[in-house]
């Protein structure tokens, strides 16, 4: 809901992390025009963490493909370790298995991302074989780069 934006955003600027209530109020707009579904998740009635679901991937061969992509699965640190990151890809895997027979999710490369990369392995995600990508151009051999949170690598799961 529209009034949900302020508490995720001060739930996320309370562990020191920006993320304005702007980027929500986004989300429940894409929702609401049906480009993106919204997941929250409560741990003991208060905000725990989110992930959201992009109908038409801005990945260009998930986007081909039709394949939609789990994108922003993020879990307050107080409340991980909890089960609510599973529980929102259930969740999210069960949503889409209505409509579509594989989905698809990306993730970035560095140790911040390695708690997701082993979720998303022992989910059955494998990658899509297309190698590493920034800012939807894949890297090739002798490229140079900055590592940051935009190299990224995707994978699939067949539901």
């Amino acid at each position: 809901m529209k009034e949900d934006c302020k508490t995720i955003s001060t739930a996320f600027k309370e562990q020191g992390w920006n993320k304005p209530a702007s980027q929500y109020e986004s989300y429940f707009l894409e929702q609401t025009e049906g480009t993106r579904k919204v997941l929250i998740a409560e741990y003991n009635n208060l905000f725990a963490g989110y992930l959201t679901i992009r109908w038409k991937s801005d990945y260009e061969p998930f986007f081909s493909a039709r394949i939609p992509e789990i994108v922003d699965l993020n879990v307050l640190m107080k409340y991980r370790k909890n089960g609510i990151a599973t529980a929102l890809m259930d969740e999210a895997e069960t949503i889409v298995s209505e409509k579509y027979n594989c989905i698809g999710i990306g993730f970035g490369l560095m140790s911040d991302y390695g708690a997701a990369q082993r979720l998303y392995v022992k989910r059955g995600y494998i990658p899509d074989g297309l190698g590493i990508s920034q800012n939807g151009k894949f890297l090739t051999y002798g490229d140079q780069m900055t590592v940051d949170d935009d190299v990224a690598l995707y994978l699939t799961k067949i539901l």
